[in-house]
């Protein structure tokens, strides 16, 4: 089977490395990046500098796939149009002149569901994005979902927030360490380990999947509770929590993740690694 992964990653290197070591799978790894073919050459058979936006590049990766995995990341917040919409359209401008592949799964984001006050939401919940970006997020989902067809599954991974190896809990509070931080600390937090995004990608491509999946863990911990663990964990000083202060950017919602899991996906890490 052939298999390309669009934008070759945190997430996409750690698939390619997997499937390299545990699959039959001739892959495809692009990557924008010249300085990061080296790596890709290790777990890949072939590896291409794609933009997404170049509709011809792509065509030309996408010829004689079976299976397409699309996870890209922005660089910085001022790329996302760019990075996910253009991205977006452009694959689905591709896949529409291509008989070959069959699947194509996406690695979206929990973000979509915006601020629900701490609300459980599951993939019936409309989207409400509550900023330009996460709009943006929003609308590349749906044109990827639009190219679902007879002949083609799209399968669309909504990711909690993403740590593992290399993307530890502790460095990503780091800066939190001693700080004030606004609000009660009583916003849910939804996380997925990734490991857990490998494995349910593959578990995607194995049962062929299609249609909206949440890929978060069980934990659902508050703020306060996770960044409180790690500071008693790593002996760091405590967090100052200052509710007269508005949290600006959280997205407080309880994912649920009950779908994926009625589907046969079981959980490598349910509760979150510390």
């Amino acid at each position: 089977m052939n298999v390309a992964i669009i934008g070759c990653g945190y997430v996409g290197y750690a698939v390619a490395k997997y499937w390299k070591q545990n699959n039959d799978l001739v892959i495809t790894a692009t990557t924008t990046t010249t300085a990061k073919i080296s790596a890709l050459q290790e777990v890949a058979n072939k590896v291409e500098i794609v933009e997404g936006s170049d509709n011809k590049s792509l065509k030309a990766v996408l010829q004689n796939q079976d299976v397409v995995l699309l996870s890209v990341g922005a660089k910085s917040a001022d790329s996302y149009e760019e990075t996910y919409l253009k991205t977006a359209e452009n694959i689905v401008s591709v896949l529409k002149q291509n008989p070959t592949v069959k699947q194509l799964i996406y690695t979206a984001s929990y973000s979509v569901y915006g601020d629900r006050n701490g609300d459980v939401v599951d993939e019936e919940t409309p989207t409400a994005p509550d900023n330009t970006n996460g709009e943006i997020l929003n609308k590349a989902e749906q044109i990827l979902l639009s190219a679902q067809s007879e002949n083609l599954r799209v399968c669309t991974l909504r990711l909690g927030g993403i740590y593992g190896e290399g993307r530890e809990l502790v460095k990503i509070f780091s800066r939190a360490f001693g700080q004030t931080r606004p609000g009660n600390g009583e916003d849910i937090t939804n996380w997925i380990h990734l490991d857990d995004i490998v494995g349910a990608i593959e578990f995607a491509r194995r049962e062929q999947l299609s249609g909206i999946y949440n890929l978060v863990d069980d934990a659902h911990l508050p703020s306060k509770e996770l960044i409180g663990n790690l500071c008693q964990k790593y002996d760091k000083p405590d967090v100052v929590w200052d509710a007269s202060q508005i949290k600006t950017s959280a997205y407080n919602s309880l994912v649920s993740n009950e779908k994926i899991k009625r589907a046969g996906y079981k959980l490598i890490h349910p509760q979150m690694i510390f």
